[in-house]
């Protein structure tokens, strides 16, 4: 892209790609990484915290470890994810057509951002690396022979733990007492907390833009009735 078309767009859009391109930049540098550096189920903590940390895991499936399970499950998910990145550029294309508020498109794409970002795994990693050893060892990018999966079935790569509270409750306590209790449990990647971003900030700050068109409007003032009152003479 020309530096002329980048100054001829609007801010609008701008804030779209530079959004997108910073997401995508970090939460792929970040799996790269950790696929190529850590063996799987390793971790270290971030800055030394024990409720911050590093682990590597992947999944088959959804945001946070979650799978729909199976190869078809797979595709599906893989196939849904593809046709909500479609709708959602066409949703930020109508909003910036519409000029809409820089917080809305923001949120709109953050999702989107997220959205790519977990796509690029399913699609790509699986012809660009080799299956990562449970028992040990490290993925090679680039290996001979080809990747671990075809095209739409590679799995994602997680890596963000934050067990803030990992404790056992009570005997006491009712149905689950002294069984282990942890939250955050769920290991996720930048793709998902993005997501997750965009969407609690459009339902925390802009609900207003799932309203109907009718319901955002103002109602008209009705005007006065004329007087029926005839004047006197």
């Amino acid at each position: 892209m020309e530096f002329a078309q980048w100054l001829s767009m609007s801010n609008r859009t701008r804030a779209v790609l530079l959004t997108v391109f910073i997401v995508l930049l970090l939460d792929q540098v970040l799996k790269i990484w950790v696929k190529t550096h850590m063996e799987y189920g390793e971790e270290f903590g971030i800055l030394g915290l024990s409720w911050a940390r590093i682990h590597f895991v992947e999944n088959e499936g959804m945001a946070f470890g979650l799978s729909l399970g199976g190869d078809w499950g797979k595709l599906a998910l893989s196939l849904f994810r593809l046709i909500a990145v479609g709708f959602l550029i066409y949703i930020i294309h109508t909003l910036v057509k519409a000029k809409e508020t820089l917080g809305v498109i923001f949120s709109f794409s953050l999702i989107l951002a997220g959205a790519l970002g977990n796509i690029i795994d399913s699609a790509v990693y699986g012809l660009i690396f080799s299956s990562t050893p449970y028992h040990g060892g490290l993925a090679t990018l680039f290996p001979e022979g080809g990747g671990y999966a075809p095209f739409l079935f590679g799995k994602v790569v997680d890596m963000l733990y934050f067990p803030m509270i990992d404790t056992t409750l009570p005997q006491g306590f009712p149905i689950w007492g002294g069984e282990r209790f942890e939250f955050f449990r769920p290991v996720f990647n930048i793709s998902d907390a993005s997501i997750s971003t965009g969407v609690i900030t459009l339902l925390l700050f802009h609900r207003r833009i799932f309203k109907s068109k009718h319901e955002q409007e103002p109602a008209e003032p009705v005007p006065d009735s004329q007087s029926s009152e005839t004047p006197t003479a």
